[in-house]
């Protein structure tokens, strides 16, 4: 039986492959991961996935993320630690993108060296990008704060992706 779709498609369209993204090499998105500090995390929810965007800092090896000790991501957090992260760059017309998407394992960090060493990279992220001081409402401060609050107080939770079990680097050219 036919469709009058399957009749329009057999006389007016002919059927092409799609056109892929090329797949970035492990040297692309680490630099896409060092060159950026926003992200966006994807955790299981309920009934639907839930989104939030996150700084971040990398060590050329892990990722981290401070988060502040409320809201939805807690509970989510420690209903299931699986996420997927996602770190993009576009130019604003799309002529050029690339973005990486890392599926892992969110831990917090409890060791106090290894948490202020992340919290210094935090404060110095910050300073470098020349970040407005309402970014540290973010991380659990007043915008009035000094961006190094952010070492000498723990009003965040460090997390670390741990892991990652997929990565997918795609870039338009």
């Amino acid at each position: 039986m036919y469709t009058l779709q399957k009749i329009l498609n057999e006389r007016y369209c002919v059927m092409v492959d799609p056109a892929k993204i090329p797949k970035m090499v492990k040297a692309e998105y680490d630099a896409l991961i060092k060159r950026q500090y926003i992200s966006r995390i994807a955790f299981e929810g309920k009934g639907h996935p839930y989104i939030a965007p996150f700084m971040y800092v990398f060590d050329g090896k892990y990722l981290y993320f401070l988060s502040t000790k409320y809201g939805r991501k807690l509970e989510y957090f420690n209903a299931n630690p699986n996420v997927s992260v996602e770190i993009e760059d576009y130019a604003p017309d799309l002529s050029m993108f690339t973005f990486v998407s890392l599926q892992g394992r969110l831990e917090e960090v409890l060791d106090q060296e290894l948490k202020k060493k992340v919290r210094t990279q935090f404060a110095a992220m910050i300073t470098k990008n020349r970040l407005s001081s309402h970014v540290l409402t973010a991380l659990g401060h007043s915008p009035d704060d000094l961006v190094d609050a952010i070492v000498r107080e723990e009003r965040s939770v460090v997390w670390k992706l741990v892991g990652v079990k997929d990565i997918v680097a795609l870039k338009n050219g």
